[in-house]
């Protein structure tokens, strides 16, 4: 069987909270992403699966409005980012792959001065950020500055600052990316956590297998297009494979020397 593009059944229209339709984006002649659509829903984990460079962080920047789209189109609770970016982005949360804190300031006033760019007013945000940070096991390490703090409390921080303004969507690129084990999987919890408990819809990128669950939406993106939607389940129907590692493997097969 062929690792053409597979899709398990529609989902409803109203309830997709996030839809990416035939996306495609180039840097001049070096096509990045070709025609790439996926959709999330309220309540769902939804992972964009696929190994290191295969488009992701690109794709993360055009549904993020940092960067528009040569084609196709973006929208969040129905409104185009490219047209109507406020309204689309105002209740999205993201944690981006490459660290955004400023290291220079404390944790406790990183996540402050998110909040009050968001119009959070201090009897809102403090709450939120206390009640975050305990989920989070890092409430005492808020005073200290970001510089001071390892990785994995950094990755904390970015997280608790994306969810303040109480998203709707979070996007997430590579998050775990670099942490241990025990930080990854706290990390990975809280976030599944919040779709069941917030009804948030979460893209969650990553290229490691172990963070994919049986009942998660996949979407796999190999060399800038996408080559399969649906569960685990059906991707290893898809495949004719066993496992998971077996399906992504042909899934995107690396490329051949000449």
């Amino acid at each position: 069987m062929n690792a053409a593009l597979a899709t398990s059944a529609p989902r409803p229209e109203a309830a997709r909270v996030l839809e990416v339709q035939d996306i495609s984006k180039a840097y001049g002649p070096n096509p990045v992403l070709s025609s790439v659509s996926l959709s999330v829903c309220a309540g769902e984990f939804s992972v964009l699966l696929g190994p290191n460079g295969a488009g992701k962080t690109t794709l993360f920047n055009l549904i993020t409005a940092l960067f528009y789209p040569d084609s196709g189109w973006v929208k969040i609770h129905g409104f185009e980012t490219a047209r109507q970016p406020v309204s689309a982005l105002g209740r999205v949360g993201v944690v981006f792959q490459q660290p955004t804190l400023d290291l220079s300031l404390t944790g406790r006033q990183n996540l402050l001065f998110h909040a009050d760019l968001h119009g959070i007013p201090y009897a809102l945000a403090y709450p939120r950020m206390m009640e975050e940070a305990e989920r989070l096991s890092i409430a005492p390490r808020l005073n200290e500055k970001a510089a001071h703090l390892n990785g994995g409390h950094r990755r904390r921080l970015e997280l608790i600052r994306a969810l303040l303004h109480r998203p709707s969507v979070l996007l997430l690129d590579e998050p775990t990316a670099g942490l241990d084990m025990d930080t990854r999987t706290l990390l990975v919890r809280h976030i599944r956590s919040l779709c069941e408990r917030e009804n948030t819809a979460v893209l969650w990128a990553t290229h490691l297998l172990e963070e994919v669950a049986g009942a998660d939406n996949i979407t796999v993106l190999h060399q800038g297009r996408t080559v399969f939607t649906g569960t685990e389940p059906a991707m290893l129907k898809h495949t004719e494979q066993s496992n998971l590692a077996a399906a992504f493997t042909h899934l995107t097969p690396k490329k051949k020397n000449s």
